[in-house]
């Protein structure tokens, strides 16, 4: 019996899109391209996600990578919460599956800095049994650990648990810890996936 459903936040219940936010900057394809690359597709950002290196750190070494982008990278660091921006369905649907009584968890991999101007975004966060994003307790996705440290955090069993994420690595790793995974494409896909399972493992 499903009893749990755990959420990825980024392109799951928050659009999480860096080409735009940096065109919204203002900045030209080539700068654009520039920073996607040296910021968001690099491994300084699945640091920040980690946690293992410090905020300062973090973004010292993507100016150093940037040479010449310094300023631009500047206004990237100031206006990092408007990278992410709630979905327009999530309240309801969140609110509608607590109303239902299941328990509801995040799994993120989310970097400190951008938690802090975002978070205030997560209207979400209220209806939540529980949190786990990554750069607090310095482990990521798919990693299989912290799947387990989820499941030790909240006593979770697998086997009641879904989990919705965008990226087929994530649900993979969730499926090797026996937890269910929905790869998530869209609302009304992820909704209908959800209630094939719950009809599935609940008989409803």
């Amino acid at each position: 019996m499903i009893k749990n459903i755990v959420f990825d936040v980024g392109q799951v219940l928050m659009s999480y899109t860096p080409e735009n936010y940096l065109k919204n900057l203002g900045f030209s394809e080539k700068t654009v391209e520039t920073l996607r690359k040296v910021i968001f597709e690099s491994t300084l950002w699945e640091a920040s996600d980690r946690g293992i290196l410090s905020t300062e750190e973090i973004w010292n070494g993507f100016r150093k990578n940037a040479p010449g982008f310094e300023k631009e990278v500047q206004m990237v660091y100031d206006n990092l919460g408007d990278v992410v921006e709630l979905m327009p369905y999530v309240e309801g649907w969140i609110k509608n599956l607590k109303e239902q009584g299941y328990h509801l968890y995040i799994l993120s991999n989310y970097a400190e800095h951008t938690y802090q101007l975002s978070s205030h975004k997560m209207k979400f966060l209220p209806y939540m049994d529980g949190t786990l994003f990554s750069y607090v307790y310095k482990m990521a996705k798919p990693d299989r650990e912290i799947y387990e440290k989820l499941c030790t955090m909240y006593q979770l069993n697998p086997r009641e648990t879904v989990f919705f994420d965008d990226r087929e690595d994530n649900i993979a790793g969730a499926g090797a810890c026996g937890i269910h995974g929905i790869l998530f494409q869209n609302h009304e896909q992820a909704k209908k996936d959800l209630e094939t399972l719950l009809k599935r493992e609940n008989g409803k």
